[in-house]
């Protein structure tokens, strides 16, 4: 599957190598928007909506292997052959993923905040919830979505990620397909080691990279770096771009 891509080629001066941005969860291809801004000058950047995020295509298929696979199909329809990746959450996951589908086509991997782990948890039925409960309310503004999603989220910050993919009344996510898939989502299997030097960013007050996660970590990526930003959580991206640019240059500097 071929996805939606904005590719920023044309001011980087610094390294020829391309960097790929891969979004979480509810996201898009702008979420990571602060660290293209901070990267642009320095390498070529491709940002994708992932399947069924975003203006990417729908798809009831919903698996790491084939999120991996869109990847690769996406960097061949604009001719980029090796990239290093950055990827944030479920991007994260996608980015590790194809590191064992194709690993001779990864130059590094950045992953922030999440491991190589089934989580086995259900951390987004609230979020699901307000979704849904906007829906039902038929409202068509944001304001008023975000009115409606008060009732059941209380941070702040959360309502105005979600509503980030909230246009004319319609969700630019496939609420259906993330439900149904959301196992798949939060689990993993474990995939062979990649043998290079990965980077795991972890939001000091998030529990995503956990220290009981660090066996799992170092077995499928033995020469992992770790960097801990504190004051930060799961969008640690978003709390603490400057700390995460300059953890992401020190890193592909290496």
């Amino acid at each position: 599957m071929i996805l939606n891509a904005r590719l920023q080629t044309e001011q980087s001066t610094v390294d020829s190598r391309p960097i790929l941005l891969i979004h979480g969860l509810f996201g898009s291809l702008d979420n990571l928007g602060v660290l293209a801004r901070g990267l642009k000058d320095d390498r070529p950047l491709i940002q994708v909506d992932v399947r069924n995020h975003g203006m990417s295509p729908r798809s009831e298929e919903m698996n790491y292997a084939v999120m991996a696979q869109d990847m690769f199909d996406t960097l061949d329809a604009h001719g980029i052959d090796r990239v290093s990746v950055i990827g944030h959450s479920m991007g994260g996951k996608i980015a590790m993923t194809m590191s064992a589908l194709a690993p001779e086509r990864i130059e590094q991997l950045v992953m922030i905040d999440i491991a190589p782990v089934d989580y086995q948890t259900r951390r987004h039925d609230e979020i699901f919830a307000a979704i849904r409960a906007v829906t039902e309310s038929g409202v068509k503004l944001r304001s008023a979505a975000a009115n409606v999603m008060r009732n059941v989220i209380s941070e702040e910050g959360v309502i105005q990620f979600i509503l980030k993919s909230f246009q004319d009344g319609e969700w630019r996510f496939n609420v259906p397909v993330l439900w149904d898939n959301y196992a798949t989502i939060s689990g993993w299997k474990d995939i062979p080691a990649w043998p290079h030097p990965a980077l795991f960013i972890r939001g000091g007050d998030s529990a995503y990279l956990d220290n009981q996660y660090r066996d799992a970590l170092l077995k499928q990526f033995p020469a992992a770096h770790a960097h801990v930003i504190s004051g930060a959580g799961h969008w640690v991206h978003a709390e603490k771009p400057d700390a995460v640019l300059r953890s992401v240059r020190r890193f592909f500097a290496l």
